[in-house]
């Protein structure tokens, strides 16, 4: 069970539906699981390499997951290992010579020029693994080398690598040569409930088209502030991404919306607005049973995801929060609240921050987006049906999760007197204000 998940069961007045939000990020490894790390390089050093890879297994298994991530067994002279990643189970053997790992994307019923153009192409940019067809006709992912080459750290930079690319492309290719690829029976999915992904759906409808009506009202001009209207689409971007979870299509979607406006183009800034319009004008147009499809729970070992100090956390919160003074002080309000939004997707979707910021980064959107929480049978009570501020649940919450960190960052008090209720845009500022003061060092 992931931590977010404990940190709802551990408050016994709100219910917990067993919802997942978020990128997965193998950054949170606890104390047991870094020493395993550290005994794995010791043992290669001293050439036991059989200690070393079953070392380096306790590394990688998640103590937090519903089941384990990582299975293995010493067999034939050395370790038989699978994990798994995302919609992807990637499987190989460390033995005294050599270590191989890999992954299964897809069955080619035909040899499409096109998918084999697009797999040269990853090829090019892979360090330590290539994609390769094996003897039935399968796309796999395939990472080997010489024990003696294949020092733990080298193994952990590959199979991340591995891993993260397999899981990508499955979908990708299934979509986009649908009739050239076909599932292989292994993909690793747990089904979503029916409800869920209609709420879900409606949610992402809904968010998508709010956005579009607010650029419609050209109040203020878009083209001759295209870096506000700009905040409004990352920030929705982000925002579904953390909240939806999406797999697939959706999920490469959304990466384009942020690649469209941050790539470095000769395109001006109202030509990237409407390319990121596109994107979601594409996901609009999208057929409801496409995304229903995109919507499933997976498991994963690896995390693209960098942890970052708190300081790295506060120092983007400080650079961006001023840009929503501009559209406060003319009255834009969504222009405005869409500042913060963005800042708070923005970590959750690029960083793994301490542990403290995270969980109060989701109590953000806990608070901002009240309404998709309880459509998902949460109790949330944060905000009202009229859309007021509840105040003194807000602060009971916030001190339930500074009791819950407290024990391992003794210096977590937040600053609630930051907090301005006076409405949801000026509080979402002085709330990501008092994130920005929390101290998280450890002792």
């Amino acid at each position: 069970m992931n931590f977010l998940n404990r940190l709802f069961k551990s408050n016994s007045h709100q219910a917990t539906p067993n919802i997942p939000f978020g990128r997965f990020s193998d950054a949170y490894k606890s104390e047991e699981q870094q020493q395993a790390f550290d005994r794995s390089l010791e043992a290669f050093e001293q050439g036991d390499l059989l200690r070393a890879y079953r070392e380096f297994m306790h590394y990688l298994l998640d103590e937090e997951a519903q089941r384990p991530n990582v299975h293995w067994e010493e067999k034939d002279g050395g370790i038989q290992f699978e994990f798994f990643q995302g919609s992807q189970r990637i499987s190989g053997f460390a033995g005294k010579d050599r270590i191989k790992a890999e992954s299964r994307v897809a069955r080619a019923m035909d040899l499409n020029v096109g998918v084999m153009r697009r797999l040269m192409e990853a090829n090019f940019h892979l360090k330590f693994s290539r994609f390769a067809l094996d003897g039935e006709n399968n796309l796999c992912i395939v990472f080997d080398s010489r024990t003696v080459d294949g020092s733990p750290l080298k193994v952990l930079h590959a199979l991340r690598e591995l891993a993260i690319h397999a899981d990508k492309q499955d979908d990708l290719l299934l979509g986009e040569f649908s009739q050239a690829l076909a599932p292989v029976a292994e993909r690793q999915l747990e089904p979503v409930p029916e409800q869920e992904k209609e709420i879900k759906y409606q949610y992402i409808r809904r968010s998508i088209e709010a956005v579009m009506a607010e650029m419609d009202k050209g109040k203020p001009d878009p083209n001759v502030y295209p870096g506000t209207y700009a905040y409004l689409f990352l920030a929705l971007a982000f925002k579904l991404d953390y909240l939806i979870k999406p797999e697939g299509f959706m999920m490469d979607l959304l990466e384009r919306v942020y690649a469209a406006y941050f790539t470095k183009s000769n395109l001006t800034p109202q030509v990237k607005l409407q390319q990121m319009r596109k994107e979601f004008q594409i996901l609009l147009e999208r057929p409801k049973e496409a995304l229903f499809a995109e919507m499933y729970r997976t498991q994963s070992t690896f995390g693209a995801n960098p942890a970052v100090p708190h300081g790295t956390v506060a120092s983007f919160i400080d650079g961006e929060l001023p840009n929503m003074e501009w559209p406060l002080q003319q009255g834009h309000d969504p222009l405005a609240l869409a500042i913060p939004q963005y800042i708070a997707g923005f970590i959750l979707f690029h960083q793994a921050p301490p542990k403290p910021d995270r969980a109060f980064l989701h109590l953000f959107f806990q608070i901002t987006e009240t309404g998709f929480f309880r459509e998902l049978g949460y109790s949330f009570d944060f905000v009202d049906q009229e859309g007021r501020l509840q105040k003194a649940a807000i602060l009971k919450e916030i001190k339930r999760l500074t009791e819950l960190y407290r024990a391992d960052y003794t210096k977590l008090r937040p600053d609630v007197n930051l907090l301005n209720f006076g409405s949801l845009t000026l509080f979402a500022r002085s709330y990501l204000q008092m994130v920005k003061g929390l101290d998280v060092a450890k002792d």
